[in-house]
């Protein structure tokens, strides 16, 4: 069989590992690689000869790159280039019929029914991180994937029958998707990637997938304060769960995370290491699925058990009290001379923004600024206004459009920032005053001065690290 892979990326790899040397293969990215097999008589590669363009994969005008895949035999694709793909093959019923994701081989071919689906705007790494310690904190074994950790590819063959799957997936890995895991969650949705979807229904309706094609005997479980997701929710014909509101779990007045139609305690929010209201989101949106998965007391079929209360909550707080989150996520760097460095690189929406400031209640100094990814800074400059920012410092293509939105603001502590790390932390430092934060959390996607978010959060670590 001859096999074609468009793209190049984690999931592009998965694929010729998944299924090995006894097939040919033609192998199409917009760019060259570094990585690229080497080229023989059963690889062949094709990339455009110009260098990418800064921006999003799957947006390159040159098309020129994909010529010859609809000979294959099978054509799996990252999602990314579906649309380049619609415009070379339109809607030719040969070529899609022959065309698929990994996303659906693995949901076609998994052995296991219990799977996990987490999506929402931000959120996903945390939650889903969670979800999969909590039920290995159960004894579960459990394989943990998607959009972080390893391409579902990858964790297809070591999957059996009885074991649990935590996946992360994104908009674009649910675009066109007809599967909808076992217990699907949702998080917040606010606008993101409208550089590439057009519009923000065709981005929300995205994130639908994950419940669209649930069962009646599947789990649905949503934000409770969060319009979109629970509109979302309310596709599925499975059971629908709130969480940060019972009987998932949520925040007692008192500083308690309870859960349940009884309200068993679980851990105080003081207890737990994660910074932010949006992180007892994503806690109790991780205690709710998990609670459903093996600890509800109201199974929906057999693969459910119910253990003694006391004892999943116990193992359920010793998880909470020690994870301390993901890298780049409002990531802790260091402390000098009684400032605090936040790394929130992972954040690239202004939403994402927002949450962070609100998340330090000290006195900040934000760095916001990036590429383009077609959102409204009205918003934040508003919250920047209204809270303990002391200085913004405005960088790359994004500058002079959040310039506008704090002058509307009437917020004039501001400066347009160098283009270099090193001195865009020297600069926040400048501007910072003992018992501050300096954050990282720009707002915007990466590229222009960086090749992505964890290139942008490694380059402040090590600007903020060298600092004397």
């Amino acid at each position: 069989m001859r096999i074609a892979i468009v793209g190049w990326g984690l999931e592009g790899q998965s694929v010729y590992r998944f299924f090995g040397n006894k097939h040919d293969y033609l192998i199409v990215n917009e760019h060259q690689r570094d990585d690229f097999p080497l080229q023989s008589e059963k690889v062949k590669l094709q990339y455009l000869p110009q260098d990418k363009p800064t921006g999003m994969t799957g947006t390159v005008e040159d098309l020129s790159y994909l010529e010859g895949i609809d000979s294959c035999d099978k054509i799996i694709y990252s999602v990314v280039a579906f649309k380049n793909l619609q415009k070379v093959y339109g809607n030719d019923k040969s070529f899609w019929d022959k065309a698929t994701t990994i996303q659906h081989i693995f949901f076609a071919s998994c052995p296991s029914p219990n799977i996990i689906g987490v999506t929402g705007t931000k959120g996903k790494g945390t939650t889903s991180t969670l979800i999969a310690k909590l039920l290995e904190a159960e004894g579960k074994s459990v394989h943990f994937g998607g959009n972080i950790g390893l391409p579902v590819l990858d964790l297809l063959p070591k999957i059996k029958p009885t074991d649990w799957v935590v996946l992360e997936l994104t908009n674009f890995q649910l675009f066109n998707l007809p599967y909808s895991p076992h217990i699907a969650i949702c998080l917040m949705i606010a606008p993101e990637h409208l550089d590439w979807h057009s519009d923000m229904d065709e981005y929300v309706m995205a994130k639908a997938n994950i419940f669209r094609h649930q069962k009646p005997n599947d789990l649905a479980i949503y934000l409770a304060t969060d319009d979109k997701s629970k509109e979302l929710a309310n596709l599925s014909p499975g059971k629908k769960i709130p969480y940060y509101s019972g009987p998932g779990a949520y925040v007692r007045d008192d500083g308690m995370i309870v859960i349940g139609d009884n309200g068993a305690e679980v851990i105080r929010k003081s207890e737990v290491k994660l910074l932010g209201e949006h992180n007892l989101q994503n806690i109790c949106a991780a205690l709710t699925t998990v609670y459903q998965a093996v600890g509800g007391i109201d199974p929906f079929d057999k693969l459910r058990v119910n253990p003694e209360p006391a004892k999943w909550i116990d193992k359920a707080k010793a998880v909470l009290s020690s994870f301390n989150g993901l890298e780049h996520r409002l990531e802790l760097v260091r402390s000098l001379q009684g400032i605090n460095y936040y790394d929130d690189s992972f954040g690239t929406t202004p939403d994402t923004a927002i949450v962070a400031i609100r998340a330090l209640p000290q006195p900040k100094v934000i760095i916001l600024g990036g590429s383009d990814k077609g959102a409204s800074f009205d918003e934040l400059a508003k919250v920047i206004k209204e809270t303990e920012v002391r200085h913004a410092i405005l960088i790359g293509k994004t500058a002079p459009k959040i310039e506008q939105a704090l002058k509307r603001q009437q917020f004039t502590d501001y400066s347009i920032g160098p283009d270099k790390m090193p001195a865009i932390v020297a600069l926040a430092r400048k501007h910072a005053k003992e018992g501050d934060a300096v954050l990282l959390s720009t707002a915007c996607a990466s590229f222009g001065l960086f090749s992505d978010y964890k290139d942008r959060g490694n380059q402040f670590k090590a600007a903020v690290n060298s600092l004397k």
